[in-house]
């Protein structure tokens, strides 16, 4: 799962970079909104972090930007900044939650966790396609009830294509979603390739039905049939 987090304290947003890449995320961190603006009109992110007191503007400007653009990334809104008026300005401009400052980061975990089974899972802790079980906040997968052994790319890989199950996702959104930015810094996209085989093939191992179809030139799709 991919975020932004947007916050110019550099203690407090090291701390947070560090504490969600080691919990499995995809974690980006940027400082000011123009930079943030920068990112959401390039990347699709599963939640955005934003703190509201930025060094060129307010972080609102994030929120209407979002707007502007049709953007469904979740946001939580992590402020020092508490006022019934922001709160409510907030959640007004599209905010899914609020999250004042300071606050231990497993909970901000937490409530990301929980914006996410919102968001894409119907606030599911589980998910169930046919055959395959996955649980979520303990990243387990299970096959006919069996578990499998998957690394945490192939899970976030395969709770990514579950999520969007039938749309068509490219070799580009899909190393974006697995590696951040990172993902334009490198040479090729065979990562993908190769994290799609990995999955496909310990899935088939444990007599799962083949749900990753390759359209080629274009990308990968998870579908019935």
């Amino acid at each position: 799962m991919k975020l932004l987090l947007i916050e110019d304290e550099l203690e407090l947003g090291k701390s947070i970079q560090n504490y969600l890449n080691d919990s499995g995320f995809v974690c980006e961190w940027v400082t000011t909104i123009s930079l943030a603006i920068e990112k959401i009109g390039l990347y699709e992110y599963d939640a955005v972090l934003l703190d509201l007191m930025l060094p060129d503007g307010n972080g609102f400007d994030i929120l209407r930007a979002l707007k502007n653009q049709n953007k469904t990334d979740g946001v939580i809104i992590i402020s020092a900044k508490e006022t019934l008026d922001s709160r409510i300005e907030g959640f007004n401009l599209g905010a899914d939650d609020y999250l004042t400052k300071p606050f231990h980061l497993s909970e901000l975990l937490v409530r990301i966790q929980a914006l996410i089974r919102r968001k894409n899972f119907s606030g599911n802790n589980k998910v169930t396609f046919n055959e395959i079980e996955i649980d979520i906040l303990s990243k387990i997968v299970k096959v006919h009830h069996k578990k499998i052994d998957l690394t945490k790319k192939e899970i976030d890989l395969l709770l990514y294509l579950i999520g969007n199950k039938n749309r068509l996702l490219s070799k580009n959104a899909i190393g974006e979603h697995l590696s951040g930015d990172m993902a334009d810094m490198l040479d090729n996209l065979d990562f993908v390739y190769a994290h799609v085989k990995n999955l496909k093939k310990k899935l088939k191992t444990a007599k799962s039905e083949d749900y990753i179809k390759t359209v080629y030139g274009l990308g990968y799709k998870w579908q019935n049939g």
